[in-house]
């Protein structure tokens, strides 16, 4: 769970894997208490993977086609999360939802990062909903999850201001870059004690 202060995370991806890349360089230069130490993909293609693997972190690969439910899938990545020790769970990417197997095994210690200012754009493309939708600020989320689809508590947030020659790409790039700073900060304040859910608030310690 915890070995020399830092907290042993798990990180469940789907895709190339920069907020895994963040939170890796963050507790490498000893920014956050946080220790990757396994890294999942449902997709034995995904860049994340590499990532892993070129920082020396065991890597694995999960097939949701070789399980007859969403449960038995997530009943074999807590398996694997246990087994190396994870006392919390990143979602980086991951384009699946979770089930309560998952979330029973790791109580209010699965955070997930969301490319928009949660409730608003849930789901898939959070960036190109917001700016095809007109507004004049995005931003994106760290959140915990539950069982719904990006209703978790928020933990933090970045706004984003679209500007008048952005388009969706570029507004999406510049949300990254905010994902990139509070993603590793939410880890740091999970690791440090700091987080405690009341209701749908999640207050944060002095």
């Amino acid at each position: 769970m915890t070995e020399n202060g830092r907290l042993k995370i798990g990180v469940l991806a789907s895709g190339s894997g920069s907020n895994l890349q963040a939170i890796i360089d963050a507790s490498r230069m000893g920014m956050i208490p946080v220790e990757v130490v396994l890294v999942l993909s449902d997709k034995p293609d995904a860049y994340a993977l590499q990532r892993a693997e070129q920082a020396g972190i065991a890597t694995a690969v999960v097939r949701p086609a070789e399980y007859a439910s969403r449960e038995e899938y997530d009943a074999e990545i807590v398996r694997l999360l246990q087994q190396a020790g994870v006392g919390a769970v990143a979602l980086a990417g991951y384009m699946r939802l979770v089930t309560t197997v998952l979330l029973d095994a790791f109580p209010q210690r699965v955070l997930n990062i969301h490319p928009a200012l949660l409730p608003s754009f849930p789901g898939l493309h959070g960036q190109r909903q917001a700016f095809e939708y007109g507004v004049k600020v995005s931003g994106c989320t760290v959140h915990f999850v539950d069982a719904g689809l990006d209703s978790g508590p928020i933990i933090l947030q970045a706004p984003v201001p679209v500007l008048e020659d952005d388009d969706a790409d570029t507004l999406a790039a510049r949300i990254l870059e905010q994902e990139h700073i509070i993603y590793p900060l939410a880890l740091k304040l999970l690791a440090e004690g700091k987080l405690t859910i009341e209701g749908r608030r999640v207050r944060i310690a002095e």
